[in-house]
């Protein structure tokens, strides 16, 4: 089958097609025959190096962490999927850029983190929701939880898991700021969850946030990371809260403890999803929450773009150079 495989840390160029040998599942395993994979910046992240702690990966690597697809085989030890069954996964129950390999055709996947998928939501939109989504639910649920008349500031609102912030927020009752790039991606997130957006690039996000607010927003929600984070606590109200859950731009450069008093005694976050929907029944309920929040209008999905497998280094291009909103999908 085929799979798209690094060998070497490095730009679009280092993703190849490479054929591979998929034996049997495991006892505890179920092969799924991927229709939908997800392509998110942790990806981008993992292909240049950047999250790595310590010596870094055992080369070759396969990319990804989210998939939809159909159960093809399952092992001896494994109760309740079956051949045919609708499935959808975000990472693996272990730390999200060690145990990649969604950039492929099939894939042998633990049972116990499959989730499956209702007759209403289609392979694509889990494919476009669950890492995104499950990212999102750990912010709202374990770090800040929007109040009704809190304003929050979303940093790349137009991006798949900033919509997403954006839109659940606004669900809860809260007034979203957001930032983007460009104007087309303005439109885009006003019409999924904000009320007012900052183009970053033409004006300070720090002044124009104090414009809307000036005693500060209640949270900040950062997947930018180095270009935002340390300017994003002048944004904040005293007892306000900062929470980075991705570094787009960049890791955030240390800084001194200190400052979180001086700008207010801000509590600070840096959570991981793996962590939040850990075991199947937990994450059953994180999806079960999120499937709902799409049936009900509340969050609005859209895939602005699908490439073919094989095509995943112009993607891969493409999602660093901003140029897409929402969701990004590999079809194979």
């Amino acid at each position: 089958m085929k799979a798209i495989a690094i060998h070497r840390n490095g730009g679009p160029e280092v993703l190849e097609m490479i054929d591979i040998e998929l034996p049997p599942p495991g006892p505890a395993q179920v092969r799924v025959r991927h229709t939908a994979i997800g392509l998110n910046f942790s990806d981008i992240n993992v292909r240049n190096g950047g999250f790595y702690l310590g010596s870094g990966p055992q080369f070759p690597v396969i990319l990804g962490n989210e998939a939809a697809g159909v159960v093809q085989a399952v092992g001896s030890e494994v109760q309740g999927f079956k051949a045919g069954d609708r499935v959808a996964y975000a990472g693996t129950g272990g730390l999200f850029f060690v145990d990649t390999g969604a950039y492929a055709e099939q894939r042998n996947l633990p049972a116990s983190c499959l989730v499956k998928l209702p007759d209403d939501i289609s392979d694509r939109q889990a494919a476009a929701l669950l890492l995104k989504g499950l990212t999102a639910s750990v912010i709202i649920h374990r770090c800040y939880r929007p109040q009704p008349g809190d304003v929050i500031l979303v940093h790349a609102a137009a991006s798949g898991v900033g919509s997403l912030l954006a839109q659940w927020a606004s669900h809860l009752g809260a007034t979203v700021i957001g930032t983007v790039g460009t104007q087309a991606k303005a439109e885009f997130a006003q019409a999924h969850g904000c009320r007012h957006t900052v183009l970053y690039r033409s004006e300070d996000f720090v002044a124009a946030t104090r414009r809307i607010a000036p005693q500060g927003v209640a949270a900040v929600f950062d997947g930018v990371g180095k270009d935002t984070f340390i300017a994003s606590f002048d944004c904040v109200r005293p007892f306000g809260a900062v929470v980075n859950y991705g570094n787009a731009s960049g890791n955030v450069p240390p800084f001194n403890l200190m400052l979180l008093a001086q700008k207010g005694c801000l509590a600070l976050h840096r959570p991981g999803f793996g962590f939040h929907a850990v075991t199947p029944e937990t994450r059953a309920e994180a999806c079960g929450e999120l499937f709902e929040l799409v049936r009900s209008g509340a969050i609005k999905l859209e895939v602005s773009r699908t490439y073919a497998l094989k095509d995943v280094a112009q993607a891969h291009a493409e999602a660093e150079q901003g140029r897409s909103t929402g969701s990004v999908l590999l079809i194979p």
